[in-house]
């Protein structure tokens, strides 16, 4: 992923290479985001047990990027920013929130992935797999959109977030009305928790589209 073109109203050089400097944190955090998205959708659809166990030390590595950008940001603040400086810094915050949020999930996901596997593979897990593989597409949408600070593209995630919503309906109607239930209802409810985790987590890469264009335009 290459880095953010950044074109700083600041005629302060230092805080132009200190704003450059964030964006490729941000940039690595988002890769990290993506990777632990993979690791979760291996661990639940191919009953990947080691790529469950890498999820705990993933997710300290990103929260470390998220508290460091965060603290970053603050600094470069107190000196007193304007403009589309102020603007990055802010959206930034804001979306690196988001992306941590994104790898908490996707940790869930892959608890739910260890404590699901002794069971049967459910007949709703391919759906919801389809479902998995779009909200990645849109974390990936949305991080090009800001690598690219490609307003267009941040636009357009809310679009691509219509056939997450609607994964989640389907397959919650589809658990909730579940008939004739041999055994525990432990993996349905799991299965539940899943879904839920994913339809958040296209919340938050629309969120993300939505910063970058906040970032382009100023408009929320």
């Amino acid at each position: 992923m290459k880095a953010i073109f950044y074109c700083p109203n600041s005629e302060r050089p230092w805080m132009a290479r200190e704003i450059r400097r964030i964006e490729r944190d941000v940039l690595r955090m988002g890769a990290l985001v993506e990777q632990s998205f993979r690791l979760s959708h291996q661990a639940l659809f191919a009953r990947n047990l080691t790529a469950a166990q890498k999820l705990p030390l993933l997710d300290k590595k990103i929260d470390h990027f998220y508290r460091q950008i965060e603290s970053d940001c603050t600094a470069i603040m107190t000196h007193g920013t304007d403009g589309k400086d102020l603007r990055c810094l802010s959206a930034f915050m804001q979306l690196v929130r988001d992306l941590e949020r994104i790898g908490d999930y996707a940790k869930d996901i892959a608890e739910i992935a260890i404590k699901i596997f002794p069971y049967p593979p459910h007949h709703s897990l391919p759906e919801i797999a389809t479902m998995s593989h779009h909200a990645q597409a849109m974390l990936a949408t949305s991080l090009v959109a800001l690598a690219d600070l490609d307003e267009v593209s941040g636009r357009s995630i809310k679009r691509l977030d219509d056939a997450v919503d609607n994964a989640y309906e389907k397959l919650y109607q589809t658990l909730a009305h579940e008939r004739d239930v041999q055994g525990v209802v432990e993996p349905i409810l799991l299965l539940g928790l899943a879904i839920r985790c994913l339809e958040r987590m296209g919340d938050h890469a629309t969120n993300i589209g939505q910063r970058v264009a906040y970032i382009v335009t100023g408009q929320r």
